[in-house]
């Protein structure tokens, strides 16, 4: 435990220290990893299928913030989506266009949510988004997160139907748009992993913020927990097939990282709790404090008092000039 603290400590410092670079980084590794996401699952870009082009978009994206990073994502996958049905990228265009006009005009802080989910799913790890936006922000999470989700489907649904999409030149335009329409907001594994995630935060997020010891803890548990339970519920009544070893890979996953994420940002001792109360003209507050758990790093320095060969080679010194 001690070592683990010391760590988080080197760690708070180095990034107290390199903070621009660090966030550089991390932009470009999320940005590098959501291109080879849609190279891989798409991959209708020449252009892309470079990998110093793709390596040097991404850094592009490290001094982006994460609205213009999504906004270019965004325009990536249209790119890709056209490639294949013209009709498909104007729907993706204008529920695109409907996420920004109604959310990230207004919070374009939690941008990383939607670049994060797609990965995460990509991963078989859907739990843990859920968990991490519940733990760092508020209920707002939902939406980016959400619209994470109907992105990773959009994504999958493009890879798994391509051929049909591509030689449906025969279907009546309306048709056409009506069926994809249908498909897209009848999928039922889609509609079950929203309400998951949704879930999956609204439990996490009211859990966390109570004034209960290992708030944060329980917290993880418990929105796990309920996550797993929309999944069971919706395989129950919409039979949706979801691997049982993936689920269960991914709920220890996401449980473990999640309590990382805990450790080094939120530990506590609350065995040091303490309680205090003052007051104003208008209000009486009764305060709760619990402070983080801290270790200063260790600083040894070794002092050579005598050394015996220096003893040595000075008595020998001596001894030669007596004679």
């Amino acid at each position: 435990m001690i070592v683990l603290l010391e760590l988080k400590e080197r760690m708070k410092s180095f990034y107290g220290k390199f903070a621009t670079p660090v966030d550089v980084f991390l932009k470009f590794c999320v940005s590098l990893a959501a291109l080879i996401l849609l190279n891989g699952n798409m991959g209708y870009l020449a252009q892309l299928e470079n990998p110093l082009i793709m390596a040097g978009l991404a850094l592009i994206c490290g001094f982006l913030p994460y609205g213009a990073i999504s906004i270019l994502m965004g325009i990536l996958l249209l790119w890709n989506v056209y490639t294949v049905s013209f009709e498909l990228a104007l729907l993706t265009g204008i529920f695109l266009v409907l996420v920004a006009l109604l959310y990230y005009g207004l919070q374009p802080r939690d941008s990383y949510w939607l670049i994060l989910t797609p990965i995460a799913f990509a991963l078989k790890v859907p739990f843990l988004i859920p968990l991490l936006a519940g733990l760092s922000g508020g209920l707002n999470g939902v939406v980016p997160v959400s619209c994470g989700v109907a992105v990773h489907y959009i994504i999958m649904y493009v890879k798994q139907n391509a051929g049909v999409l591509t030689n449906d030149a025969s279907v009546d335009i309306t048709e056409k748009y009506v069926q994809m329409i249908r498909v897209l907001i009848s999928n039922q594994t889609m509609l079950v992993m929203v309400a998951m995630c949704a879930v999956g935060i609204l439990a996490v997020y009211l859990l966390r913020i109570l004034s209960i010891d290992y708030a944060w803890i329980l917290a993880i548990v418990m929105g796990s927990v309920a996550q797993m339970a929309v999944v069971l519920m919706g395989d129950y009544l919409y039979d949706v097939q979801v691997p049982l070893q993936e689920l269960i890979i991914g709920f220890t996953v996401s449980l473990v990282i999640a309590g990382l994420y805990h450790f080094f940002v939120f530990a506590v001792d609350y065995s040091r709790t303490e309680y205090t109360q003052f007051e104003d003209d208008d209000y009486v507050y009764y305060v709760k404090a619990v402070p983080k758990v801290v270790v200063t790093k260790s600083d040894v320095r070794v002092q050579r008092i005598n050394d015996p060969k220096k003893t040595h080679r000075s008595g020998r010194r001596e001894s030669e000039a007596g004679l």
